[in-house]
């Protein structure tokens, strides 16, 4: 793989969805999670192909350390402890897939899955009492967390997989920030080793990474904005919306 130039030979417009999708970052670790499905598109369109996951990878790391400071007090750790190690397993998997199959178009795969949980947990909001006690049981727990370790190491695609598994919980709002700001930055930080292993993070990627933090951190704080104003019914609503929207988008492109 030719190392590309020290900043991308982008267009006006392009690096302005890049800006756009920097933003999109933040707004997704301390706000809405299903808004991940907008940097994931936009840093694939800029980025063909695998490399996008490494190009990325810092940026995202950098929004979840800013979610960490901003909600640390409201992780529930049992949650993060019990989906971390399986998670760890998907992320290997998805390694040793991209190693293998580099070519294997995995946005289908993942869109089918995000679906078929969103789906479930439809169904389960509409018949409270149906499999109420499987979302706490430690195999759930297992099973959303290795789904959760393949889908962010090939796609960086797990955010709508920990939205429906922290959903299907039940957790506060700021509850479901804060543990999924310590679960993503924990496993964004064990993916490193992976992604400088396929060639995907490298010093050129890291000035472009630098550039956008400050767009990163202001939506980070608009993120949190929109939590504190907005309902929880409302927001368990638009998580089950946005992940149904990312598993359509996966699916059909």
């Amino acid at each position: 793989m030719n190392p590309p130039a020290v900043l991308p030979d982008f267009t006006a417009w392009e690096w302005a969805l890049a800006a756009l999708a920097a933003l999109g970052i933040g707004i997704s670790k301390s706000g809405l999670p299903g808004v991940s499905l907008l940097h994931v598109v936009l840093f694939a369109h800029l980025f063909p192909g695998l490399r996008s996951t490494g190009v990325v990878l810092p940026m995202l790391i950098v929004g979840d350390l800013g979610a960490v400071l901003l909600f640390r007090r409201h992780a529930r750790w049992p949650y993060v402890l019990k989906t971390l190690p399986p998670a760890l397993v998907g992320v290997a998997l998805g390694w040793l897939t991209m190693r293998t199959w580099p070519t294997l178009a995995w946005n289908p795969i993942i869109g089918a899955i995000v679906l078929l949980l969103a789906l479930l947990q439809l169904l389960r909001n509409s018949k409270p009492n149906l499999l109420a006690q499987v979302p706490h049981s430690h195999a759930f727990a297992w099973l959303m967390g290795l789904i959760a370790g393949i889908t962010t190491m090939v796609a960086n695609a797990a955010g709508p997989v920990m939205a429906l598994y922290l959903l299907a919980v039940a957790l506060p709002k700021d509850a479901f920030v804060g543990t999924a700001a310590w679960f993503f930055l924990l496993i964004n930080l064990l993916k490193v080793p992976f992604s400088l292993q396929l060639g995907f993070i490298l010093p050129q990627t890291l000035l472009f990474n630098l550039l956008l933090v400050p767009l990163i951190v202001a939506g980070l704080f608009a993120g949190r904005a929109l939590v504190t104003r907005i309902p929880q019914k409302t927001f368990d609503t638009l998580i089950l919306l946005f992940a149904i929207a990312a598993s359509i988008k996966l699916i059909a492109f």
